[in-house]
């Protein structure tokens, strides 16, 4: 086996530097059920000494600390209040109160409807180094505004307001992606030269093709989306673009808005094809993700798993620009046995020379 000349962030940096890095770098995302299992797995005292031992080559995430008006149990800064869903083997948390559902005019939320501000969070505590910075690229600000809008609204609502109150999406998507931004500014004062990336994502495809029009997505999303990213560029930070599902059909716009990672990369949806992603896009935008959660990593075989692994690294690797993660947040059907494949796979193939 040769032997590691990088850290996790030179790794990182390399890729993002369309520069070769010693081995291909890999990521973890997961639930915590599937987190807690993998760790008891391996026998390890927390999720940092499971990922290092299995050599991923995790991202570090920074929020400023919350200090803004006492919230009610279960509910955000927004008003959104949330409930516990139980669906057999873990759980996940689904909006049930929706503040901004039964009004019908922009008038209408700004009589009654408080707007969240930058100024309830405490940034200073960003100035001092964090746990791992010198050794792993640290994720800090950016923007998932139609995401909040859903809960605010409801998703049904969300929708069709698209359509039916477009007036109400282009102010609320003002005020989300405005606080976004601020809050953005003030972390990259707090951790000048410190960031390596930020998450400007917006969740647009399904299974077989996009949930809204490329026209929706020109409209509403595109214009903030490209404000964040050039407020990151500006600031020397690198962003990473997560969109889940068949969003092959609006990629090239998001690539023209400036986007430098693209995450998740599920393709086994449609028009997600890993070689025609790679071919068509390697030069524009480096790839994250690839692990297929839909069946390899929860359902498939260990020898599935890295046959997997191994595709990834022929299909999305060829030249750079890949790392090496699951297409989500691995779930905790997925047995531990294919989280350990999945990374034993990438440490044992990922080797670029």
């Amino acid at each position: 086996m040769p032997k590691e000349s990088m850290t996790p962030k030179e790794r990182w940096l390399a890729v993002l530097a369309r520069k070769k890095p010693d081995r291909v770098p890999m990521d973890f995302w997961a639930t915590g059920e599937a987190t807690e299992k993998l760790v008891r797995h391996l026998g390890c005292g927390s999720w940092q000494e499971a990922l290092q031992k299995l050599h991923v080559d995790y991202s570090v995430w920074v929020l400023p600390r919350y200090n803004g008006p006492p919230r009610p149990r279960m509910t955000d800064m927004y008003g959104c209040r949330y409930a516990k869903a139980d669906y057999g083997s873990g759980v996940y948390v689904e909006c049930v109160f929706h503040p901004l559902a039964e009004f019908e005019s922009v008038e209408e939320i700004e009589a009654s409807y408080t707007w969240p501000s930058a100024d309830w969070f405490d940034y200073s505590g960003l100035s001092t180094p964090q746990p791992d910075e010198d050794t792993h690229p640290i994720v800090a600000g950016g923007s998932e505004p139609f995401l909040t809008y859903k809960d605010l609204r409801g998703q049904q609502r969300a929708f069709i307001d698209l359509i039916d109150k477009p007036e109400i999406v282009h102010y609320c998507l003002d005020k989300l992606f405005g606080l976004a931004y601020e809050m953005t500014s003030r972390i990259y004062e707090q951790m000048p030269g410190r960031v390596t990336l930020s998450h400007v994502a917006e969740d647009m495809g399904g299974q077989e093709g996009l949930m809204y029009s490329p026209q929706h997505i020109r409209e509403f999303f595109l214009p903030g989306m490209k404000r964040m990213i050039d407020l990151a560029h500006s600031a020397g930070v690198k962003v990473q673009h997560h969109n889940d599902g068949a969003i092959r059909r609006i990629l090239p716009d998001l690539i023209e808005i400036g986007i430098d990672v693209l995450n998740p990369i599920q393709w086994r949806c449609k028009g997600m094809e890993r070689e025609a992603l790679k071919r068509d896009f390697g030069d524009k935008v480096a790839f994250h993700g690839g692990m297929d959660n839909q069946y390899t990593l929860a359902f498939g075989s260990v020898e599935e798993v890295r046959q997997e692994v191994r595709d990834n690294l022929r299909m999305l690797g060829e030249g750079g620009g890949y790392i090496l993660a699951p297409c989500h947040n691995i779930q905790s059907v997925s047995p531990p046995e294919n989280i350990v494949a999945m990374c034993e796979e990438g440490y044992a193939s990922g080797w670029t020379s």
